[in-house]
């Protein structure tokens, strides 16, 4: 303004810049603005910046899971990240005192990022809002493994202190045996048939099968805790490194909701809780996302078939023209789906099984009895055929095991398996003329006077719920324990090779064998060596270990081949001819069940895991409220 009276003064500009020097400045600050908005929209991770200028888009699954699982019990009190993962133990070592008195922490949300390569996306389409979408190797809920490490009552595989005092002792030196069959079983597997489904002994390849939907190395899952437990360090760092490289879910077909549920969800899960190893948690949870599908019913009671590709469900064909759900495979979804939700923060796979529950309670049921086919269209029961073995087995099991894994909160679980284990005392229990105790089928008030090898379990499953039943029932359900379990032995004992048929019969004045070739067979089936694993951890009877080592002893000699082991087609024949198929179930299972029988009872602690339908060991929920409540006592 001073310049502006100055006479003969006259300005170049309205800043005091003549025509050139005021074309040089916008010139400049053209390119400065179109550098700052190139960087805004061109440069990478600039989405923050987009937002401020961009109508927002709607948001994607993966990033509205935040806000879901902040509302999670878990999550609710939000503190610092807590320490990653401790290095992962091998097999047989413990982590540091100092990481187990790590002060316990709620779940913390973050946001990762992939670490890895990146799988497809799923295809599973949900059934509700609750849902995740997570992307391979980022998942927006991170479990606390240091604190549930430290709520566990008994290091994860014993003391040891057995064997210092005992070094050379006869137990020792039968545990030993059984973990070299399981080093061979594995190597066999590994160099004839890695990364497929099951082993082929005597063809020396793998197979595949039509279970799976595609999934593969179904082997491989089912052992990796065997392996852990076993100490076998080698052979896990095999499996897991086969589990980062290979086993990808971007597969298309047709699945057992079933199988892929125990096998794999099971196997990845306790392989997770023993090691803390992200890839086994990540690979369960997306594993689990591509399963609810098959929840998409009238009901909510899912189908048996799930197909991977287009996200259908339907019946297997077989039940009742491809009707009907089956108890066993709908009714042994619960502890694995609580594991999902709790490893992912996402309460959908919960809601799910709780649903199942719901349904199961309000249905009417004959003479209190679960029939084994219900309709997934109307709820209705599409037959009354009841049975403790196949079709209904895991149902039961899981009933009682829910009640455990919940630190024995889960009162409905409770209630529902003590009124069951009531109405088959009094409509399916028998004892035969001489003497034996088994629990026959149930057809519409028909009995058929026999039982499968899969309802041997039930010796075990009743010694394991004897503690909790009413007092003046206990002790009644320890000798019923016992007495089906002994009957399930002399299934064996009644044999050629010592080894137990499919089913076995109670008529024509014979009992507790198989009355035809087509039940004669054996495929290195689990059920009888686990009844005696939790009746020697009840009992500490020395004949469930002179039982146990005998059928060591009988796979040994007839079912161990040059190129693993396989099943018989004839447990009468002396002879015995090989089903080339090793079973996986054999290396989760029979195997790690004889192992346990010959281990100390703080080895995988009853008090502190609980075992799937597959073996596999999934954790007791012990929670900040049931430690006190605990002490208080």
């Amino acid at each position: 303004m001073l310049m502006r009276k100055v006479p003969g003064f006259v300005p170049a500009s309205p800043w005091g810049l003549r025509l050139p020097q005021k074309f040089l400045f916008l010139l400049f600050l053209s390119g400065l603005v179109t550098l700052c908005f190139g960087a805004l929209f061109l440069l990478p991770n600039s989405s923050r910046f987009k937002r401020l200028f961009l109508a927002p888009r709607t948001q994607q699954p993966s990033l509205e899971v935040v806000a879901e699982v902040a509302s999670h019990p878990l999550a609710r009190e939000q503190e610092s990240p807590p320490n990653p993962a401790p290095a992962v133990p091998a097999p047989g070592e413990d982590y540091p005192s100092s990481q187990a008195s790590t002060r316990r922490r709620k779940g913390w949300l973050r946001r990762t990022h992939p670490t890895g390569p990146r799988e497809e996306a799923t295809a599973a389409r949900s059934s509700g809002p609750a849902a995740l979408r997570l992307q391979e190797g980022s998942i927006s809920f991170s479990f606390d493994f240091n604190a549930f490490r430290s709520r566990l009552r008994h290091p994860v595989l014993g003391t040891g202190a057995h064997e210092i005092e005992e070094p050379q002792s006869l137990v020792r030196n039968q545990r030993e045996k059984i973990k070299e069959m399981m080093r061979f079983a594995w190597q066999s597997y590994r160099r004839y048939a890695m990364g497929k489904n099951e082993l082929r002994p005597l063809t020396k390849d793998g197979y595949e099968g039509n279970m799976f939907g595609g999934l593969s190395g179904a082997t491989v899952i089912d052992s990796l805790d065997t392996l852990y437990l076993m100490e076998l360090k080698e052979e896990f760092q095999e499996a897991k490194a086969w589990v980062e490289e290979n086993f990808h879910l971007n597969v298309s077909g047709e699945a057992s909701l079933f199988e892929v549920n125990i096998r794999y969800i099971g196997g990845l899960l306790s392989a997770f809780y023993l090691t803390g190893e992200e890839v086994f948690r990540i690979k369960a949870i997306k594993l689990g996302e591509k399963l609810l599908p098959a929840f998409n019913t009238p009901t909510g009671i899912p189908k048996g078939i799930v197909n991977f590709k287009s996200g259908s469900n339907r019946s297997w064909g077989w039940t009742m023209a491809g009707s009907s759900s089956i108890l066993a495979e709908f009714g042994s979804l619960h502890l694995e789906f609580l594991h999902l939700t709790q490893l992912s923060g996402n309460q959908i796979f919960a809601e799910k099984v709780r649903h199942i529950r719901k349904v199961l309670r309000k249905i009417d049921k004959p003479f209190g009895l679960y029939p084994n086919f219900l309709s997934p269209v109307s709820g209705n029961w599409m037959q009354h055929h009841v049975s403790v073995g196949g079709l209904g087995d895991s149902f039961y099991e899981y009933l009682i095991k829910s009640w455990l894994m919940s630190a024995k909160t889960d009162t409905e679980a409770k209630d529902m398996y003590y009124e069951a284990l009531e109405a088959i005392e009094s409509h399916l229990l028998n004892v035969s003329p001489g003497g034996l105790t088994y629990i026959a089928e149930w057809r519409g008030g028909i009995l058929d006077h026999k039982m499968g090898h899969l309802a041997c379990f039930s010796g075990g499953m009743i010694a394991l719920s004897a503690e909790d039943a009413k007092e003046e029932k206990r002790a009644h359900y320890r000798e019923l324990a016992a007495q089906i379990t002994k009957t399930c032995h002399e299934s064996y004992a009644r044999s050629d090779t010592k080894l137990g048929p499919e089913a076995f019969w109670f008529n024509s004045g014979r009992e507790a064998v198989a009355t035809q070739l087509s039940e004669s067979y054996y495929i290195l089936r689990p059920e009888v060596v686990e009844s005696y694993m939790y009746l020697w951890r009840q009992t500490h009877n020395p004949i469930y270990r002179e039982w146990g080592w005998e059928v060591v002893m009988a796979l040994e000699k007839h079912c161990r081949t040059e190129a693993g082991f396989s099943g018989i087609q004839d447990v009468y024949s002396s002879i015995p001819n090989h089903d080339n198929k090793q079973q996986t179930f054999f290396l989760a299972e029979t195997l790690k069940y004889l192992y346990l029988l010959f281990s100390e009872d703080n080895t995988l602690s009853l008090e502190d895991w609980v075992f799937n339908t597959e073996a596999h060991p999934l954790p007791v929920n012990h929670s900040d409220n049931a430690i006190r409540a605990e002490d208080q006592l």
